[in-house]
């Protein structure tokens, strides 16, 4: 399975991080690659994760370097605008995990714009904040 990752550069909460765990150390035997935007936050601690995990990992860099993480990814991607690259990490996954920053869906949010990017295309699971898990979401 090739895993995409989109979130929040305010990283994890301690629940996400404990679902994520959990979830990753059930299915790791079944992934073969994570891909990420790079940036600070979410994608930072995924990659560091999956790299303890043995996963390889593709970095999908944004144009703007403002909050890069600059990750050192097994496979690094030409930089992209941001929009573009959530698809593309989209296009090319099997299944999208996703940590949004609030509960809800926010109209400006790069997170949201991957989410809804993916709804109807794959399976997208949605690790919220207060420690609720959304698996296979089909629409918002």
């Amino acid at each position: 399975m090739i895993l995409g990752v989109t979130g929040t550069r305010k990283g994890m909460n301690v629940f996400q991080k404990e679902n994520v765990l959990h979830w990753l150390s059930e299915n790791k035997s079944n992934i073969s690659e994570m891909h990420f935007g790079d940036c600070i936050g979410v994608d930072a601690e995924l990659f560091d994760i999956c790299k303890l995990l043995g996963i390889k990992t593709y970095s999908h860099p944004p144009t703007n370097p403002k909050h890069r993480a600059f990750c050192k990814a097994d496979i690094i991607y030409p930089e992209q605008e941001y929009l573009i690259r959530n698809k593309h990490i989209v296009d090319v996954c099997d299944v999208l995990i996703a940590f949004p920053k609030f509960l809800y869906e926010e109209q400006r949010s790069g997170t949201w714009h991957a989410i809804r990017y993916a709804l109807g295309k794959k399976p997208v699971h949605v690790f919220y904040i207060n420690g609720h898990i959304l698996f296979g979401l089909s629409k918002v």
